[in-house]
């Protein structure tokens, strides 16, 4: 009986990483990724005679061999969504010229947001949006980044509509849309408003939200959520997620555990919800549990604290309860975790750049969403990779999974 040497897929990734450095090395400028070393895992596979043929691994998908072409320093920098202004230090800016290439040179960041100060014209949206891509495909292992933006919808965030410089369709309140009870309707929503960010060239949608309304004096979803029945909310938000997606823009549902009982605002400070965990099973993950199933791509985790249920006195965005034990394990996601701004008082009255992003990819986060201090955060995560108290393998986790949503999105062929 014959033994195979079979090179798993995550060897053949770690493989290729290898190669991928010494092909950095050998350059005329030193490399900036040593990583730590990686090598192929060998497992034996007992045959069935001389001529059983042995059994072969997966082709790695296009999202793998391109983590295995990137150092560390540009898979810390694909961890990271932030404004022009964040990357570029710009105190407006509508053009993506030459500090957004120089920016980009530095941290070839996973994704740019983008807000109405960014918005003058029609022309120069498409130009801004289009040069960013382009410049991001140029800049370190060559990945575009996503391109985001708030379009719930409504008069209350829908940067697009509401700029008055596109004619696109508009839309009322999410709340007269669950009022109707009528999932259609959202899907109509979901698909109107992603066919016309992808024309403009967003791939990225920070909506639908998911939050249930339990709490009617919220000052900060109100409106903007379908209404305050679970079931109800997780029909219209499955709607409109697996619509979305039919046009290619990803959407993402926001603002986990559930921001509609809350009666502070995570913009200003810490909030919390006094909820039970019975009562936010029942109520605030059902819309969660839907999109999931629907497919979403991605996550949004709010500011929240939970001391009836994590527990912990940590918010939501770096509680290993509330992202790895509850949203990865309870609720099965395994998509992208992505975080509600780090600009936010809720992190940044009570925690340091670089200590509130290291604890978010601790606590099983992916993408961190507007650091205060790009520099300063990107610098915080590597110093913690490099000393242990992140490991390469959690890295590559979220690494690879931002690069599969891309892959997803058609931004890696």
């Amino acid at each position: 009986m014959n033994a195979h040497a079979i090179i798993s897929r995550r060897g053949l990734v770690g493989a290729a990483a290898i190669a991928g450095s010494a092909l950095v090395a050998g350059c005329d400028v030193p490399a900036i990724g040593t990583g730590s070393e990686t090598r192929p895992i060998i497992s034996d596979s007992a045959g069935h005679g001389d001529d059983a043929a042995p059994e072969k691994e997966p082709e790695p998908t296009p999202a793998e061999r391109a983590l295995a072409s990137m150092t560390r320093e540009e898979k810390v920098a694909q961890l990271f969504m932030v404004t022009p202004e964040q990357l570029t230090g710009a105190s407006v800016a509508t053009i993506a010229g030459a500090m957004t290439e120089e920016a980009l040179g530095r941290y070839p960041v996973g994704g740019l947001i983008y807000f109405s100060q960014n918005l003058v014209d029609a022309q120069q949206v498409r130009d801004l949006v289009q040069g960013s891509k382009r410049l991001g495909e140029a800049a370190g292992a060559g990945i575009a980044p996503f391109i985001g933006v708030d379009e719930e919808g409504g008069p209350l965030v829908a940067r697009i509509a509401n700029s008055g410089l596109f004619d696109v369709p508009h839309f009322p309140n999410m709340a007269d849309i669950g009022a109707t009870g009528d999932p259609a309707q959202a899907a109509e929503v979901g698909r109107a408003i992603g066919w016309y960010l992808a024309e403009i060239g967003f791939n990225l949608d920070f909506a639908p939200d998911a939050d249930v309304l339990t709490n009617p004096a919220n000052p900060v979803i109100g409106a903007r959520s379908f209404g305050s029945d679970p079931a109800l909310v997780a029909s219209m938000v499955s709607a409109e997620v697996e619509a979305m997606l039919e046009t290619g823009v990803m959407p993402c549902v926001k603002h986990f555990p559930g921001h509609g009982d809350t009666a502070g605002d995570s913009h200003t400070g810490a909030v919390y919800t006094v909820r039970t965990r019975e009562e936010i099973e029942a109520a605030e993950f059902q819309p969660f549990r839907a999109a999931i199933e629907a497919g979403c791509p991605f996550v949004m985790v709010g500011h929240i604290e939970t001391p009836n249920f994590a527990a912990d006195g940590l918010p939501a965005s770096l509680s290993p309860t509330m992202m790895t034990d509850v949203l990865r394990g309870e609720l099965g996601f395994e998509g992208v975790i992505i975080s509600d701004s780090f600009a936010m008082g809720a992190i940044v009255d009570n925690y340091g750049v670089a200590d509130a992003a290291v604890r978010f990819f601790q606590a099983g986060g992916d993408m961190l969403l507007m650091p205060q201090n790009l520099a300063e955060a990107h610098a915080g995560v590597l110093d913690a990779i490099n000393q242990g108290a992140i490991s390469e393998e959690r890295l590559d986790e979220s690494v690879l999974r931002i690069l599969s949503a891309k892959e997803r999105a058609g931004l890696i062929a």
